[in-house]
């Protein structure tokens, strides 16, 4: 999925209505989520590319998909409390450096990886980082063909990130929407880690198209909830300032759906409905998307 340009942030009043919008939305959408935890112009979005792990496949020996549910229902993630916070600091983001934009994916990543080896502690679970792959150009994954457009893409073949650096975005970088960007992909890696996507891919093998669009709606709006719960750690941080976040939620509502007429990402009030959820909880147990009723993940 791509970062979002920052365009021109609406001042505190705007950020105060943008909050407000997304937090109706998700009184409309998220009623019934149970859970086991207490200047720049806008661009398409591009989808994660993934591969089914070894052991979720049909022919394989791994976990049923009724007994595979679980992992996605009640992952042990959900009973951790709030994400923790590792003070992350990835600094200065200056327009037109190639160097500063890898040293900032780089950091963003480590922060990603001491927060959740934290996390999975806590639940214990065994945890392994995903390795990180920083391009100019596309590439072709063992996952398949780069999608146009695309700015980061997860395979879980290789439990690799593949992160973009783009002309436009090193011209005139959005540091926030780059960490919600690269957040997102590391929430693909934590559903692959913590085993959330053995169950993704053994019901996918056996669903009708309808199941396989809801059964993606799943997948991408956790990761987006997994991405807002670690932005929620620096909030009123000069990264994550109040308007910045404001504008960022408000895209999403307005925008996010546009670049999936399939409907695979979910809907853009959804979108934004899951973004203000996780990063007003700050926990992964808001993030249980699997419990949620249908209407929800729309």
């Amino acid at each position: 999925m791509n970062s979002v340009p920052k365009g021109k942030v609406a001042a505190l009043v705007g950020a105060a209505i943008a909050l407000a919008l997304a937090a109706a939305s998700l009184v409309l959408v998220l009623a019934e989520v149970a859970t086991t935890s207490t200047g720049r112009s806008p661009i398409n979005e591009a989808q994660q590319v993934a591969s089914p792990p070894a052991k979720a496949t049909a022919k394989s020996k791994g976990p049923t998909t009724s007994g595979g549910r679980t992992l996605a229902t009640a992952n042990p993630l959900y009973r951790t409390g709030k994400l923790v916070d590792v003070n992350c600091e990835p600094g200065d983001l200056p327009p037109g450096s190639m160097i500063a934009y890898r040293r900032y994916l780089t950091r963003v990543t480590n922060c990603l990886n001491r927060t959740w080896a934290a996390q999975f502690r806590k639940a214990g679970l065994p945890f392994t980082k995903p390795r990180l792959r920083i391009i100019t150009k596309k590439v072709r994954t063992p996952c398949g063909a780069w999608n146009t457009g695309a700015d980061g893409v997860y395979c879980s073949t290789d439990r690799t990130m593949y992160l973009m650096i783009s002309r436009d975005q090193l011209r005139n970088p959005f540091p926030l929407g780059i960490t919600r960007l690269v957040a997102h992909e590391y929430g693909h890696h934590v559903q692959q880690a913590s085993g959330i996507w053995n169950y993704y891919w053994t019901a996918r093998s056996t669903a009708s198209k309808a199941r396989r669009l809801q059964l993606s709606r799943n997948s991408e709006l956790q990761a987006e909830c997994f991405s807002s719960i670690f932005m929620s750690t620096m909030k009123e941080s000069p990264l994550v300032t109040q308007s910045d976040w404001a504008y960022t939620v408000e895209w999403f509502y307005k925008n996010g759906a546009k670049g999936w007429p399939q409907n695979d990402h979910g809907k853009g009030p959804t979108q934004a409905a899951w973004m203000t959820r996780g990063f007003n909880r700050g926990a992964p147990g808001s993030c249980n998307t699997w419990a949620a009723a249908a209407r929800n993940v729309q």
